[in-house]
């Protein structure tokens, strides 16, 4: 075959993760018809048919399962090998592929990449930003951003931030219908329903002087993104349940107002995580770090 082995593997890595040769042909910068070639190229070279197309989608066969179960193994390995070789270098290089929740990732780790973009002009990142979790392990990802506990046993993590979440309403919306003396009093209030995951729809589930307490609110207005939610409280539409990270300009700006805080949801702190038992590279070493002074308390 005429390109590099290497190449073949991050080609079909890529296709089995966008799951179509156009998104695959996008991020390579190659045409189409190029994809193609160069998947009837493997294809002919291993003796087997890898991808089952149709006009609309495409999905793996048995045998492109098994290929790329280890690609992405070998890839990973490739990485590991060349940075253990040149791990004497000062200047963190390379590529380094990051991982981070939809909205966080898009309003707070994008402009923080920028910035680390300049400070490191020979790290290359890719940020990709998902509304789930990925297996990083699977994926070839270098490190994720998020929140919460460990999801996976095979990864480990770096505390960056405290996270507590308060609730918290507008002052406008507090003067029409009164600030809740109590847990029991959320139940007549306009509340705003932020979706995540699988949890009980309209339950909070909050800490209480050390106690586990839940409350079933309602309102009118829910949605699984955070952004689309804090909105609709800047708008006086009720009461929303948000990290003190977030809250801090608005609080302080007089625009949002903290409710019953006596009452918090379980701490659900930024964590930087990452596979275990591989070297960690000078470039995700250096993202940690700026990640780290960047969210360090003032």
């Amino acid at each position: 075959m005429k390109n590099d082995l290497a190449s073949h593997l991050e080609f079909f890595v890529l296709l089995a993760r966008h799951g179509n040769l156009s998104a695959a042909a996008r991020e390579l910068d190659l045409t189409p018809p190029a994809a193609t070639k160069r998947l009837a190229q493997l294809e002919q070279h291993l003796g087997v048919r890898l991808v089952n197309r149709t006009t609309r989608t495409s999905s793996l066969t048995p045998e492109g399962e098994t290929y790329v179960h280890y690609a992405t193994r070998i890839l990973a390995e490739l990485r590991e090998m060349e940075e253990a070789v040149s791990s004497t270098r000062s200047v963190p290089r390379g590529l380094l592929k990051v991982n981070a929740s939809l909205g966080f990732g898009r309003t707070v780790i994008a402009p923080l990449v920028s910035s680390f973009a300049q400070r490191y002009p020979q790290v290359e990142v890719q940020l990709d930003v998902t509304d789930r979790p990925v297996d990083l392990v699977a994926a070839g990802i270098d490190l994720a951003i998020r929140f919460g506990e460990l999801p996976d046993q095979r990864l480990v993590a770096r505390r960056i931030m405290s996270n507590r979440r308060f609730l918290c309403a507008s002052p406008r919306y507090l003067e029409h219908h009164g600030s809740p003396g109590g847990l029991a009093d959320l139940a007549r209030h306009r509340c705003i329903v932020h979706r995540q995951n699988e949890d009980a729809h309209g339950v909070w589930r909050l800490v209480h002087e050390g106690r586990n307490v839940s409350v079933k609110v309602q309102g009118t207005l829910s949605s699984n993104d955070g952004d689309i939610a804090l909105g609709w409280a800047l708008d006086g539409h009720g009461i929303l349940i948000r990290s003190e990270w977030d809250l801090k300009k608005y609080v302080d700006s007089g625009r949002l107002r903290i409710v019953l805080p006596q009452y918090v949801q379980p701490a659900a702190d930024l964590y930087v995580v990452y596979p275990g038992g591989r070297r960690q590279s000078a470039r995700a070493r250096a993202f940690i770090d700026f990640l780290a002074a960047q969210f360090a308390p003032a």
